[in-house]
């Protein structure tokens, strides 16, 4: 049960009743702060659609934050996301091995990805050698980009746990499908 309660668009003052466009329980809580709801959605949006990164990639970081901080709210929304952005089951299955330790086909600069999202959640930032692997693959802008959205997700699956944010119905069936370890 969520901390506080889920807001609906006759809770809102007119001019911020746009901010339930989408109403899902994140944006719901989050629109307690009216200023916050904002600020967040524009790195929320930038990451989504001007970002440099691949989607896929984008989806796969987002992905493994979400797996390492066992958050049912990020991991069933982005394995959702995920496949609207060229994420597969089997890219699912190999994000769990590969958090596991094990090793994978998954590409290179899939790996490294993934990789660097681990250290930045687990260790708090990218070890070098994963940085510079990183910055082999990508351009200066590219690797920024990899970096905000990693830290951005970071963030909210924080905000997500402090809130106890619930998981809606319809986004239930891919933890299911999915689910994170005990």
């Amino acid at each position: 049960m969520a901390r506080l309660p889920y807001l609906d668009k006759e809770d809102l003052k007119p001019e911020d009743q746009e901010l339930l466009k989408r109403s899902i329980n994140l944006h719901r809580i989050l629109a307690h702060s009216p200023g916050a709801t904002r600020a967040f959605g524009g790195l929320g949006q930038y990451i989504r659609y001007g970002t440099t990164m691949d989607a896929r990639l984008r989806e796969l970081a987002i992905l493994q934050v979400g797996w390492l901080a066992k958050s049912p709210y990020e991991w069933s929304h982005h394995v959702k996301i995920g496949y609207d952005f060229g994420v597969t089951e089997d890219d699912v299955r190999k994000l769990i091995a590969e958090s596991a330790g094990e090793d994978t086909d998954l590409g290179d600069v899939d790996k490294a990805v993934l990789r660097a999202a681990r250290e930045m959640t687990v260790e708090g930032k990218v070890a070098d050698g994963t940085y510079a692997e990183l910055a082999a693959y990508f351009s200066k802008e590219h690797l920024i980009d990899v970096l905000v959205t990693t830290a951005f997700y970071n963030a909210v699956v924080r905000f997500l746990a402090s809130t106890e944010m619930d998981v809606e119905e319809n986004y239930q069936p891919y933890l299911d499908q999915f689910p994170l370890p005990e």
